[in-house]
């Protein structure tokens, strides 16, 4: 890829622990990508005017309260309408198992949970970044 992936990292809603969202964060620094981390409590306007201000390629939403099946909708839909669904939008944190299904029919493009290795993460994020862009440029 020419261009470094730009991920934004995002903590919806009220969840006030963000040691997973900084582990995958560094992890992806680590790895070459610009990461855009938002910090605590934030809203999914908030996560997706900073994507599309930063020129994101993807949103990874780090979630722990509960709240994963509104705010992952929320988001895709936000970026549909601004019609920014180029966006990759995927996530982490603790989500059942169950509640993937559901997460992945609104349009994200994965759910890893929790002791994910983030070398996975990482791979699959390039792979996903990587056929977008390929998609794009026909």
């Amino acid at each position: 890829m020419d261009r470094k992936i730009r991920v934004v990292v995002a903590k919806p809603g009220l969840d006030g622990h963000d040691r997973g969202a900084k582990v995958i964060a560094r992890a992806f620094r680590d790895a070459g990508m610009e990461v855009i981390y938002t910090g605590l409590r934030q809203t999914p306007e908030q996560i997706v005017a900073t994507a599309i201000q930063e020129d994101a390629d993807a949103i990874g939403i780090s979630i722990l309260s509960g709240a994963h099946e509104y705010c992952f909708k929320t988001i895709i839909d936000l970026l549909k309408d601004k019609k920014a669904d180029d966006i990759i939008v995927f996530g982490g944190g603790v989500i059942p198992e169950t509640d993937y299904p559901t997460l992945l029919g609104f349009g994200a493009g994965a759910i890893f949970g929790p002791g994910t290795p983030t070398a996975e993460t990482i791979e699959w994020l390039e792979k996903a970044v990587a056929e977008k862009r390929e998609k794009e440029a026909k």
